[in-house]
Order: structure tokens, then sequence, then C-alpha cells
């Protein structure tokens, strides 16, 4: 028995498929061509879905400690309340390699709108122009400046979180180790969507093939952008890649979900487990029939509501 898309899932997926069958992927390698590519596509989906009228957005620039200067995008609700109140920072997708906050303005804004919790984007600086550590140490400097500008944005410090979706997510969970070991900014909750942990890329599995919508070799480029001829060696540090971490112990607690027909599957079931086998905290979805980052074009299937609803509470909750 083989796997299958969930229905409502199929259904949404139908009017691009053809075109994705007769296009021809990009080589490993090209970085180019797949952001032109992804972006369009992201910049789509995030179109696809009406924008919140109750969302005040504010840009804050950030001179990094490289002397460097990166937005950061303030996100909040019109209604919020005067009391001292959670935040999270949040890291967007596209593999390391590509997009920029403003490709997420609608899907943060949703988030923000539908949870009440403000977001705090980071534009972090992207491989292969910038590889590791540049994009983990911009991340962890919004991290800082968030809380360094608590009071100010109406923030409980203790009720800071990070928030990312597939390389986002693998953000999240770098600057949650970095934190951590180097006792930094306190975070509540690390929130990690379909995460990018791993730059031990597996073989193609036949299983997962037909569903792929971040492909093997897109994951392979990604990776050596971010760190070269050292990506899948021995010396990667847990700040580049969070599944190489020796001690998951004494990090925040966790949100992990994952789709099955995600590459990403496995590494994510494996960094749930390790952390909860350190006596971490970990809430852990495992969505079947439904391929990575699907929510973004399947949004009104029943799968994508019951998912919504999930990052809606692990963020309402912080």
């Amino acid at each position: 028995m083989s796997f299958t898309l969930e229905p409502q899932v199929a259904e949404a997926y139908a009017p691009f498929a053809a075109a994705m069958a007769d296009s021809t992927p990009p080589p490993v390698g090209d970085v180019a061509t797949r952001r032109i590519v992804f972006e369009e596509r992201i910049g789509q989906a995030d179109a696809a879905q009406p924008f919140p009228d109750d969302i005040a957005i504010t840009d804050h620039r950030l001179v990094t400690a490289d002397g460097a200067t990166i937005r950061l995008r303030w996100y909040t609700r019109k209604d919020t309340s005067d009391v001292p109140g959670p935040a999270a920072l949040y890291l967007h997708a596209g593999g390391m390699i590509l997009g920029h906050i403003d490709l997420f303005d609608g899907s943060v804004s949703r988030y923000v709108s539908a949870s009440g919790t403000p977001l705090l984007a980071v534009d972090y600086r992207l491989a292969p122009e910038h590889p590791h550590p540049i994009p983990v140490e911009d991340a962890y400097a919004g991290l800082a400046w968030l809380h360094e500008h608590a009071d100010d944005l109406g923030v409980d410090p203790a009720r800071v979180g990070v928030f990312g979706d597939s390389a986002g997510g693998g953000l999240a969970a770098a600057v949650s180790i970095l934190a951590r070991d180097r006792k930094g900014p306190a975070i509540a909750k690390q929130i990690l969507v379909m995460p990018m942990l791993d730059d031990r890329t597996p073989p193609p599995d036949p299983l997962l093939a037909p569903f792929v919508t971040w492909s093997w070799d897109d994951n392979r480029t990604a990776w050596q952008a971010l760190l070269g001829d050292a990506a899948g060696g021995p010396d990667i540090s847990a700040s580049a890649a969070p599944a190489r971490v020796a001690d998951p112990a004494g990090l925040p607690p966790a949100y992990i979900e994952v789709g099955q027909l995600d590459i990403f599957r496995d590494e994510a079931l494996t960094y749930a487990v390790r952390l909860s086998r350190a006596g971490v905290q970990v809430e852990f979805h495992l969505h079947p029939g439904v391929p990575h980052r699907f929510e973004t074009v399947a949004f009104a299937s029943d799968t994508a509501r019951r998912v919504m609803a999930d990052r809606l509470r692990a963020l309402a909750a912080l």
C-alpha cells in the first residue's frame, strides 16, 4: 500500500499538477532559478487569502554585530491591550536561500489577527551570499532586540517565543540552542512548523517522490549554499543544523509538526523524540496525506483548518 494525498488537498493541488509535471527541475546548485520559481509560488499563495484589516505593521532597523543593517517588522493587532503580553520572533520559510519578509506579510498578519500574539519578523540574510553563521546570528540578534524593546512594545519578556516554518523552523530551533548555550534571552517556547533541521539529506524515497514540493535536490542545494563543501560532513555545528545538537536537555518546550509526505518527516520525528528523551516538553503532530507547506495552497481543507488551529493555540498560549 502506498501513500495518497488527502482528498481535499489533492483537489486544491490539481490545477498545479500538470504544470509541475511538465516543468524541468533546476539542477543541484542552481539557487537563482529556485529563487524565481519559489518566490513566485510563495507570493501567489500569500495573496490567495484575505489580508486582515485589524493589523498594525511597523518596520525597524537593526545594525548587526558585523555592521550590516537588516529589517525587523513588528505585527500587532490594533486592539492590543496595554497589559504586557506574549510575543514571538518569526522566521520565514525559503530553504535559507530565498524569500524575504514582504512575501509573508499576509500569512504573518493572519497569524497575529487570529491568535492575538504579536510577531516580530526578521529579514535575515540569505545564503550563499551570506553563509552560516550569518542567518542564524541575524535571527539571534532579532531575538535580543525583541527582549531589549519589550517594554516599549508591551511584551512580557517571560512570554517570548520563537516561531518559524521550513527553514525558519530550523532557524527557530537553532536560535533556541544558541540562547541556551550563551545563557542569552529567555525563550518560552519554540514553534517549529515542518522544520528544516538536518544537513545530511537522505537519498530520495520512492514512496514520497510523487508528492514532494521541496525535493532532495532542493535540499542539497540549500545546505550546500549555507555550509559549502562541509554540508553533510562530520563538523557541522548545531547552530547550523539543529539535528546535530549533542544534548537537547534544557531547550525550551517545543511544538513540532510535519506532513507525512514531506522530506523533513524523519528529521522532525527524530528531533521530537530526542527532545522528549532529554526531558523537554514536546507537542508533536504528524499529518497524514499532506506534503511540505501544503496549507499555503490547500488552505480551505479540513486538515489545514486543524493545522492552523493548533498553531494558533500554540501562539496564543505563550
